[in-house]
């Protein structure tokens, strides 16, 4: 098997957060090694992340690759600590370095994006819709909801002098919120573009309404309402759906959860160690860790290990159900984490499978109606 390199690091450089929202993957689900990771990456470690990366990049001749800055919280590393690595990254890398950040927004001031946007970060903001769905989550230590200071945020983001900063918005999706609504309240904002998250869960520790076993589709109907809406009038770039419909035209889906290429991305935690998918906290203890750190170990070391090769497998890596599937090609299994069960590891379908198969086959249906109509 041919292994693709990595193209994609997700950098932790800060390990806490100044929210605790309840669904965390990193703080309240099964993996809490977080506790034991410094706080901040160190510079050292900093530079030597670097190092790894442009060798790297060097020996599998990279064109670009992409730094995602993550934590916790990323901008309580501080700007002086991000700036210095961004600068640090594109001295060194022999590749164009595009660089993104995630954050919960609540500590996004004026003097950050001066600093983001001249060095030509793309900011992601999570936002879970209005503030009665987002602070029943989305929560300071002391229980204050974050949605108005986020709100402040996405004010500064929007204006004209940082707009070719934003990135977009993620919004986890719950369930007890109006879908039309929820995706009004996001539209408010004029993101350049949204990502709808399905909450992290697996086969060991179900996501919200989906018991073991369950064949209903309440995430795929909650979606679909969605998608009629975006499909009619495209008043943003909605990521799922958007992949879903090239999908359907004859493309390959591009995003992690979706398709079968082969995964790219790998993450460095604050302390240096090198680790597959951050969201495998939702699976067990320790279900990141290679026991690789940037000091001693290339990143090819990762790409060899077993479950790099499991997740860059493609059909070949699926359970028989997910390998009979008509909707293979396109959903690809979902999303690694969600494929896991104490019972067979990474060998399950998605705890998502019946609401993946539902949204496919329903956003299949639309486009081929369409394409019908068109060519007679």
């Amino acid at each position: 098997m041919t292994m693709v390199p990595f193209r994609q690091f997700v950098l932790k450089v800060h390990s806490r957060c100044n929210l605790a929202c309840d669904y965390c993957y990193v703080y309240e689900m099964a993996d809490q090694s977080w506790r034991n990771q410094p706080r901040r990456m160190s510079r050292n470690t900093m530079y030597q992340v670097v190092e790894r990366i442009a060798e790297h990049a060097e020996a599998h001749r990279l064109p670009s690759v992409s730094l995602v800055l993550h934590g916790g919280e990323p901008l309580l590393a501080g700007t002086g600590f991000l700036a210095a690595l961004i600068r640090h990254a594109r001295r060194t890398v022999p590749a164009r370095v595009n660089v993104s950040m995630q954050t919960n927004g609540t500590l996004l001031t004026q003097e950050h994006l001066e600093v983001l946007a001249g060095l030509d970060v793309k900011i992601g903001v999570s936002l879970d819709g209005d503030a009665t769905v987002s602070d029943r989550h989305r929560r300071f230590t002391n229980g204050e909801g974050s949605h108005r200071h986020v709100e402040r945020a996405l004010r500064l983001l929007s204006a004209k002098q940082f707009r070719g900063t934003f990135a977009g918005l993620l919004c986890t999706i719950d369930l007890r919120s109006p879908p039309l609504a929820t995706y009004e309240a996001l539209l408010s904002h004029t993101p350049p573009a949204v990502d709808f998250l399905l909450p992290h869960g697996t086969w060991t520790q179900p996501p919200p309404g989906r018991g073991k076993g369950a064949s209903g589709t309440p995430y795929a109907d909650w979606l679909l309402a969605i998608f009629d809406r975006w499909y009619d009038r495209a008043e943003t770039w909605v990521r799922m759906f958007g992949e879903i419909t090239q999908a359907a035209l004859g493309g390959t889906p591009a995003v992690e959860g979706l398709g079968l290429r082969p995964s790219t991305v790998v993450v460095v935690d604050t302390d240096g160690s090198i680790k597959q998918l951050d969201s495998l906290a939702a699976a067990h203890e320790g279900a990141a860790d290679l026991d690789l750190h940037v000091t001693r170990d290339a990143f090819d070391a990762a790409l060899s290990h077993p479950l790099t090769r499991l997740r860059q497998g493609g059909a070949d890596s699926l359970a028989a159900t997910c390998r009979r599937c008509p909707v293979m090609r396109t959903c690809g299994g979902g999303l690694f984490t969600h494929r896991y069960g104490h019972d067979g590891g990474f060998t399950h379908p998605s705890v998502y499978c019946p609401d993946l198969l539902h949204l496919i086959t329903s956003i299949r249906r639309r486009v081929s109606g369409d394409l019908s109509r068109v060519a007679q």
